[in-house]
């Protein structure tokens, strides 16, 4: 795929022409014919902007696509300014009716959302933000860890902190907790310049601080703050005594005092966490089963994805941790990028970024581009559902594993809720209150951390780790602010899937598919409610979810694993 860096004034120029086009139509055929001429430019420039950040993230250490990148960052918010006059016209235009009879009334509710979202007031804040996220996530990338005679990156470390040897997962969690600590000074200052400016930005838009835009920009357009603090309260109530349950269980197996550090957490079973069986090569082939016989459109999918070498899985130097899916709108195809490291996670991510994958390729023709997806938490239900998805695969994966995985896995899936919580609820508490010192935000995540993660006993032994800072590896927390609960919306709708999956695989796919094959096309909650899926907004989906997953657990034979 070619690359070519976009002409940000010729984008400008061609933004402000289609939206006059747009304003002046007089006809119902002049306005789509607009609305077609933007979409195709937004894909263009789209297409161009991501395979630069692909690029990139695949090597940090690539002087020309670490330009590239550097560019989009500062042109993205300069566009934005002239992409408002086209969402304003189209606002403002009198053939809404018939917008919303071809492309649905979302396209509407995005662009209201667009509007509360950017002022071209903000651009030189928007533009620092991009820097220091990039300068964030550069940082973590360039992590070289010293251990038992290696060198490692970050993601290459993840085996030896779930060892089953309790002395070397010990030192892989200190050896890391180091690294994090010997940078603490350098992330505590990235952080405080994104909060200040986020907050900057909150208050030009004429808001009390950042939480409001920041509610903007996630597109939350069918639920609010208030929603959330209810989903809060219900994952004190039902989940963690849940979680709590699940690791005191834990304890027990490997002989360890509850609640354990954060090394001893990472170790589920005495004898070793599940791992994949056989090389990377092996869990892309796995896969290439579970997706051919799941349905002919994932078959197709997948192939088409290995076939033209849109997935970057192994962990290699300079590379950008962790994982993500994106589209690229001129090819109609998506991208998978990933960190394999030899542990469990290898076949989750490749699962889970392969559900964002297969609803981007399901939903690659339609219009507009930003229909293709919908808003976050709807999109992350797509890729946390498609891991459940592959339990009846699981031997193919796992082998003499496989029970160790399926156990794993949903105790994972309903550990982390709390956690994902939590880190919701930090960041609240750090935007409603953007004055807190490096000091007291570390001190407000311990606090939450006795709320939400009762298990992690805090005794000061492991860098980092141990004194409760380790907020500051979460990527989202710098880059994407408030997205984060998302991943706990789907969780929750996820089990309801995996429910579903114990009874009747068809009848769950069927489902599953009724769901994502309508992209973006509507809201969060219309979504649900138009596959049947009950919404995590009501306690009683938290509550039902959690008392079938637990009894799963409870009931399940873990005889002969040690």
């Amino acid at each position: 795929m070619q690359y070519k860096r976009p002409d940000k004034e010729q984008i400008k120029k061609d933004l402000a022409a289609i939206a006059e086009k747009l304003e002046k139509a007089k006809t119902y055929i002049e306005a789509k014919a607009a609305f077609i001429e933007h979409d195709e430019l937004n894909r263009h420039m789209t297409t161009q902007f991501t395979l630069a950040s692909i690029r990139n993230s695949v090597d940090t250490r690539d002087e020309f696509y670490d330009a590239e990148v550097k560019y989009s960052n500062s042109a993205s918010p300069e566009i934005a300014e002239y992409e408002q006059m086209f969402v304003a016209a189209l606002l403002k235009s009198p053939f809404r009716k018939e917008f919303v009879a071809d492309y649905g009334d979302r396209i509407f509710i995005d662009a209201e959302m667009q509007i509360k979202a950017f002022s071209p007031e903000i651009i030189p804040e928007s533009q620092k933000e991009n820097d220091l996220t990039r300068e964030y996530e550069n940082l973590l990338a360039s992590a070289q860890i010293e251990f038992d005679g290696g060198v490692y990156t970050l993601s290459q470390l993840t085996p030896f902190k779930t060892s089953a040897d309790d002395d070397v997962r010990l030192r892989a969690w200190t050896a890391e907790g180091a690294w994090y600590k010997k940078n603490q000074e350098k992330l505590d200052s990235i952080y405080g310049e994104l909060v200040s400016l986020r907050d900057t930005m909150g208050r030009k838009m004429g808001y009390k601080g950042y939480t409001e835009l920041g509610y903007y920009r996630m597109t939350r357009d069918c639920y609010n703050k208030d929603d959330v603090e209810k989903f809060r309260k219900a994952v004190v109530k039902y989940l963690v005594p849940v979680a709590d349950s699940i690791y005191r269980k834990q304890a027990q197996r490997l002989n360890k005092t509850y609640p354990m550090n954060f090394a001893d957490n990472a170790l589920m079973f005495r004898s070793g966490n599940a791992r994949p069986a056989g090389s990377a090569d092996d869990i892309v082939a796995a896969a290439g089963n579970f997706y051919d016989e799941l349905s002919p459109e994932t078959s197709e999918f997948f192939r088409t994805m290995r076939e033209n070498e849109l997935m970057s899985l192994l962990s290699t130097d300079g590379k950008q941790g962790g994982g993500y899916c994106t589209g690229i709108p001129d090819y109609s195809v998506p991208f998978i990028f990933a960190n394999f490291n030899g542990t469990r996670d290898d076949v989750e991510v490749l699962t889970h970024e392969g559900g964002h994958a297969f609803e981007c390729w399901l939903n690659r023709n339609r219009v507009p581009l930003d229909s293709v997806w919908p808003s976050m938490e709807a999109c992350e239900v797509h890729s946390m559902s498609m891991e459940f998805f592959s339990w009846p695969w699981a031997e193919e994966f796992f082998k003499g594993d496989t029970r160790k995985f399926l156990y794993s896995h949903l105790a994972g899936s309903l550990t982390f809720i709390p956690y994902g919580t939590a880190v919701d609820h930090f960041q609240h508490i750090v935007y409603e209150n953007p004055s807190l010192t490096p000091r007291e935000r570390h001190a407000e995540w311990k606090k939450l951390l006795g709320i939400y993660m009762p298990w992690i006993k805090l005794d000061g032994k492991i860098p980092f780790y141990g004194e409760g800072e380790d907020w500051q590896l979460k990527h989202h927390i710098y880059s994407s602010p408030f997205y984060y609960i998302d991943y706990c919306f789907a969780q929750t709708v996820a089990l309801q899937f995996w429910a579903m999956i114990q009874k009747d695989l068809k009848g769950a796919w069927k489902k599953y598919m009724a769901y994502t094959s309508l992209g973006g096309s509507r809201t969060f909650t219309e979504l649900l409610s138009s596959a049947g899926l009950d919404s995590p907004f009501d306690e009683n989906c938290l509550k039902n979810v959690c008392a079938a997953a637990k009894e799963w657990l409870d009931s399940f034979d873990l005889t002969g694993i040690e």
